[in-house]
């Protein structure tokens, strides 16, 4: 069991999810004080070999989005280790899933028909490609077929350039974090009706959900905006802008952002000049706009003149890598890495001030903490070894 602590203490999640928007969002969960359980096939979560780089024998990007868990491996193509499962459910207030519709029900573990009857309490989340029916249900989903599908792709890259992928696996976190909004939606819910429900979070879905304001501009034209690059289509200036070093991004958000910009950069007469004189103008005029900023802006350095800038008002930053991240001395100070022996990661964004996340686990190794589950269950020493010895339950490895 999880230590005394966290928002989510008490709360107990079997994890059966792999790769990235299931584990995303369990460990969300973990880190605010559920009692998290991965139960992995015996070939492991795919992630694990997701390298290089790894830290020993497993890849970093499974230490991403696996702390504070604990770990078993079973074998559930065997009845025994779905027995397992059977017992795990009985303590369990979510189940997380992202297997292909329909192998619960063929497990005879399908929610409406098998886990709501015995469970009535448990709150069951399927995170899936493109749901169970429609003309793609059941169909496989990756988080970059899903940015080409729903149009991400589209509306990311230069003007003239091919359409893009966006640099991270976006949809997948997404479709985490939506998963994560609905269990606990489910789990406040409960409190009131003393019911579970199922949780229906696809991939497609949550790709659909991003497409702002490329969407409701489609609805306000009958058109397809153009990529843009990094400039905003509704507002100018938002866009990245060349310096004496690194580019600027500036994020001029309305009149008096775009005056006072003027005003610290000495260009008195721009926020007067019916070309800029509103964003409906400034973005009609946007090369003019462009090459008068970088003419002036070629005289600062981007990191000595961004935060002058912000301190005056005027949304900007500079263009940094992964590497400034993480040295800056703002990510120390709001304790956004998390060191625990070799493992480094990410810490939680979310900061609550009575029940702070709490960091108690590196990811664990796989079938970990295997005899510690098995016995919390009630399975003997001699159980525990003969499940071993049969293969339904696999490891430590």
């Amino acid at each position: 069991m999880r230590p005394a602590g966290g928002a989510l203490h008490g709360v107990r999640v079997l994890d059966l999810s792999r790769v990235l928007g299931g584990p995303y969002c369990s460990q969300a969960l973990a880190d605010h004080g559920a009692d998290v359980i991965k139960l992995e096939p015996p070939s492991g979560d795919e992630t694990r070999g997701w390298g290089p780089p790894f830290l020993e024998n497993t890849a970093w990007y499974f230490e991403g989005v696996n702390r504070n868990k604990r770990a078993i491996c079973v074998d559930l193509s065997q009845a025994a280790g779905r027995d397992i499962v059977w017992q795990l459910l009985e303590q369990a207030d979510v189940l997380l899933e992202n297997f292909k519709p329909g192998t619960l029900a063929r497990w005879g573990m399908d929610y409406a028909r098998d886990l709501a009857p015995r469970f009535p309490r448990l709150i069951h989340c399927a995170v899936t490609g493109f749901g169970a029916d429609g003309p793609l249900g059941g169909l496989p989903g990756y988080d970059a077929a899903i940015q080409a599908m729903t149009g991400l792709m589209s509306v990311n890259g230069e003007r003239d350039g091919p359409p893009l992928r966006v640099g991270l696996p976006v949809v997948d976190m997404v479709t985490g974090l939506n998963a994560l909004s609905g269990i606990l939606l489910a789990l406040y819910e409960r409190e009131r009706s003393g019911l579970g429900q199922s949780l229906d979070i696809a991939l497609y879905d949550c790709g659909v959900s991003l497409l702002h304001p490329h969407l409701p501009n489609y609805f306000g034209t009958g058109h397809a905006t153009p990529r843009s690059g990094n400039a905003h289509p509704n507002i100018a200036p938002y866009d990245s802008y060349r310096t004496a070093s690194v580019p600027l991004y500036l994020a001029v958000g309305n009149d008096r952002q775009f005056a006072r910009l003027c005003q610290l950069l000495d260009l008195p007469t721009l926020p007067g000049d019916p070309r800029f004189i509103d964003n409906r103008s400034r973005c009609a005029h946007r090369p003019q706009l462009k090459q008068a900023l970088e003419t002036a802006l070629q005289a600062y350095r981007a990191e000595e003149l961004a935060p002058y800038l912000l301190r005056d008002g005027v949304p900007c930053a500079p263009v940094q890598g992964v590497e400034q991240v993480v040295a800056h001395p703002h990510t120390a100070y709001r304790q956004l890495l998390v060191e625990m022996g070799p493992y480094r990661g990410t810490a939680s964004p979310i900061k609550l001030s009575r029940t702070p996340a709490r960091y108690d686990t590196p990811p664990p190794a796989l079938g970990q903490d295997n005899r510690a589950v098995l016995a919390e269950l009630g399975y003997a020493a001699a159980q525990q070894q003969a499940l071993l010895d049969a293969g339904t339950v696999i490891g430590p490895r």
